[in-house]
């Protein structure tokens, strides 16, 4: 099992960058304030049961200028000590329990592992003191892979850290955002510690193609927690009297937020993040302005979402028949007919809806914009927890992408399907969730979802 341990100054984001690689908002203790973390820290990294690789979390550096100094002056009259030798010395010193009690952490666990990653604040300008902090990590003779970490910061001076390495003779190195990770950044830093490390090559590459596979079938998962939203919400349906239309529509409105509150609690959980991370209620829509009321015209309208007949089909006209057998409108005689042979299975699948129609009732169902809004908030949502790191702290922000495809145009054929089957709706009374049909529509439309852009 390979032993990596992450070094650097204080506050340059070490357990940010932890968290991020296990994936771990609860890890160690992230703050803006100085040397958090005052002890050692770790965790594991399994593939199929397999442990691959330990990650240890180590206090900052403080005051490499002077233990640079003091290590100096610790070779004897005609020692030539080389520098594990005299890290060794220095450790079994007072100095090592008492002035220099933190940079002894670092340096002992650092000549217990096989690597170090030194983690800069790229947005930190090159001091003398990194320079000393580098000569002193140097001195345990283990590999060191520089980490550019907040690169995402328009502030952040990488070439200067790229020159100032160099002139080291340190010039692999990886960019690593922990707060908003690139996409391929895990397997950009393990291939780079492979080439440090060959001979701990094949266990690299399987954490690499373990984590690549994992990432896929968070994608996969979560394209299938929005089917469902989407299929639920579809197929919601409400059977109200003529004068109780008001408080159906509100009734209808606030099952589908409850349904996609509960879709982004799932999302959350799937990718590992806290619960209040993001809230359906108040989703980042445009250019991270925060959402209004989900069923509010001028939030379709900030998201291009074009505007039907209002947000309940049939609210208005009382037309929600149409829906319920295809799009053909019946008459009486016909409904009665209907109802009465049975015909095209009406009697046994329609057959109550329909007399609820003639007694004058009218079924309210979630319109198009709604449905459209609802892919596209999720698909927004998804996105941002995909290149999220699990060091950020601050609430999820996100602008809108090219989602043309649910803003206009025919929806997925699937929705189209879950119209005309309320029974596939979790929100509706006696929902029969476990049906082949419904089980079908979801993998059909996850699948567009995976592919829509």
């Amino acid at each position: 099992m390979i032993k990596l341990v992450l070094v650097g100054h204080t506050n340059v984001g070490k357990t940010s960058l932890l968290r991020t690689l296990t994936r771990d908002v609860g890890f160690g203790e992230v703050s803006h304030r100085p040397s958090t973390t005052r002890h050692v820290e770790g965790a594991r990294l399994s593939v199929d049961g397999d442990p691959l690789l330990e990650l240890y979390d180590t206090p900052g550096l403080e005051d490499a200028i002077a233990l640079l100094d003091y290590l100096e002056r610790l070779d004897r009259p005609g020692e030539r000590l080389d520098g594990p030798a005299r890290l060794e010395r220095f450790l079994a010193g007072s100095e090592a329990r008492q002035r220099f009690e933190q940079e002894a952490k670092v340096l002992r666990q650092l000549l217990q592992s096989d690597a170090g990653l030194y983690v800069i604040d790229a947005r930190e300008p090159v001091l003398a003191k990194y320079r000393d902090e580098l000569h002193v990590l140097a001195s345990c003779g283990k590999p060191l892979l520089p980490v550019l970490n907040f690169v995402a910061s328009a502030n952040q001076r990488e070439s200067a850290w790229r020159e100032a390495l160099a002139r080291l003779g340190l010039h692999a190195l990886v960019k690593f955002d922990s707060v908003a990770p690139p996409e391929d950044g895990e397997r950009r830093l393990y291939e780079n510690l492979a080439l440090l490390m060959e001979d701990r090559r094949p266990a690299l590459e399987r954490l690499i193609a373990d984590q690549q596979a994992q990432r896929g079938v968070r994608r996969q998962s979560a394209n299938r927690l929005i089917a469902e939203l989407l299929i639920d919400c579809a197929a919601g349906r409400r059977s109200v009297a003529n004068q109780a239309s008001e408080q159906a529509i509100e009734a209808l409105r606030q099952a589908v937020r409850r349904r996609e509150q509960k879709c982004v609690d799932a999302l959350l959980r799937l990718y590992a993040f806290r619960s209040g991370d993001a809230a359906a209620s108040d989703l980042p829509l445009l250019d991270g302005r925060w959402g209004d009321d989900l069923f509010n015209p001028e939030t379709l309208k900030q998201l291009g979402v074009r505007v039907g007949g209002g947000v309940a089909a049939g609210a208005a006209a009382g037309a929600g028949i149409d829906i319920l057998v295809g799009g053909v409108t019946l008459g009486a005689a016909a409904l009665l007919g209907a109802i009465a042979g049975g015909a095209v299975q009406t009697a046994r699948n329609y057959g109550g809806r329909l007399m609820g129609k003639l007694k004058g009732q009218r079924e309210l169902s979630v319109d198009d914009a709604v449905l459209r809004l609802l892919a596209l908030r999720q698909r927004q949502l998804l996105a941002a927890l995909d290149a999220r790191g699990h060091a950020a702290l601050e609430a999820i922000r996100i602008s809108a992408g090219d989602e043309q495809a649910w803003r206009s145009g025919k929806l997925p054929e699937a929705l189209r399907k879950a119209r005309a089957h309320p029974q596939w709706s979790r929100m509706n009374p006696g929902a029969k969730i476990d049906q082949a049909e419904r089980q079908e529509q979801i993998e059909s439309l996850a699948k567009h979802l995976s592919v829509a852009p």
